[in-house]
């Protein structure tokens, strides 16, 4: 029931019993204009409340008819069923309370401008050359990291606009990025399709920019996502997908995307030296890359014999903590490769790229 006429306060403060077989006909509920709007003839109701005893709401049933045979007993149901309903609100309650708090600081960190951005570099395995900065986000929270504030905002609808704060917070470095580098900026699909071409183009160098499509479960064959990439290419912007073949998912959007850039999951990286298999792996997606007009960048390279197992697997690019971490100097993370360590530098064969891995950073 509404409180509409102050029939929900007079049934709550017992003014009015919790059953009334003819309220048209009762002199204490025939004139309230909730009786006349909507022709009640006869109610049952009872309250629900929490744990706490505080009172949640009103549940009733009303008939547009009087009901002479409507007996107290026959509230007891309704009775019941509220008290079921008890443990209900106490979840309802909380999710709500939880949810209010997410999005509040959700809403706190965007008004703070966050997030902060820190920049690691996409380094040419054969020439030890920077050819793509990619953008992270980071938060000063101290107690969650990007992945969970991100899972956070899309639980209470903020994800988009938090990716496209991080997004922004990007691009303001364009200018400062060398020609022949490329800056790479994070979204999911909902990000990609709700206006993120405006604000790449915004930066008048389209063509300098990859976007790298995260969120891998919610892109199935969405005819959205696909026209929103086109039209992204159509403005010289790259196109990357993360965390392949770390899952069916990835693989699912590789073939979905056929994007300029394939961002081989760290998963496959870690300890690829000591595992044919994982090797094999990268192997056939440097295959994928060429029949796509693509190329592979292996994600997590941190050792020697990592580095050395990627390229000897056909892979031109590589990001991880060897090549270079993330940085806030945007500067220092285009000339990290003049920093490689002496046993990475001595290994590079200084050769050209395979063509099985052509670049398109």
């Amino acid at each position: 029931m509404r409180r509409a006429g102050s029939l929900y306060d007079r049934i709550l403060s017992g003014e009015l019993p919790s059953l009334l077989p003819d309220v048209r006909g009762d002199p204490r509920t025939s004139d309230l204009p909730v009786v006349r709007e909507l022709g009640i003839g006869s109610y049952a109701a009872t309250p629900i409340v929490d744990t706490e005893g505080q009172v949640y709401g009103l549940l009733g049933g009303l008939s547009r008819q009087p009901c002479p045979t409507l007996h107290q007993s026959d509230g007891g149901f309704l009775r019941l069923l509220a008290s079921f309903l008890t443990e209900f609100v106490i979840d309802l309650r909380q999710q709500w309370e939880s949810r209010s708090a997410v999005w509040r600081q959700i809403r706190r960190l965007l008004d703070q401008g966050a997030p902060d951005v820190v920049f690691q570099p996409v380094v040419e395995l054969a020439t030890g050359r920077v050819v793509g900065v990619e953008g992270l986000a980071r938060f000063l929270t101290g107690r969650h990291g990007p992945e969970d504030l991100f899972a956070a905002a899309g639980m209470v609808g903020l994800r988009p606009e938090l990716e496209m704060a991080a997004v922004r917070n990007t691009l303001r470095v364009l200018p400062s990025v060398p020609g022949g580098v490329i800056l790479t900026v994070n979204a999911s699909p909902d990000t990609v399709t709700s206006g993120l071409i405006d604000v790449i183009v915004g930066t008048g160098a389209p063509e300098r920019v990859a976007v790298e499509i995260t969120e891998h479960d919610h892109i199935g064959d969405s005819q959205e996502l696909l026209m929103a990439t086109e039209a992204l290419r159509g403005h010289g912007t790259h196109i990357a997908v993360d965390d392949v073949g770390s899952c069916y998912s990835g693989l699912e959007q590789l073939l979905h995307l056929r994007p300029e850039v394939i961002k081989m999951d760290r998963f496959i990286t870690h300890r690829i030296h000591l595992d044919p298999a994982r090797r094999a792996v990268a192997a056939g997606l440097t295959k994928v890359a060429a029949e796509i007009g693509g190329s592979v960048v292996a994600e997590g390279i941190e050792s020697i014999p990592e580095f050395e197992a990627v390229a000897d697997a056909g892979i031109p690019y590589g990001q991880g903590f060897l090549l270079g971490r993330p940085t806030a100097e945007i500067g220092e993370a285009c000339s990290a490769g003049d920093r490689l360590p002496a046993d990475v530098v001595a290994g590079l064969p200084r050769g050209p790229v395979s063509a099985a891995g052509a670049p398109r950073l």
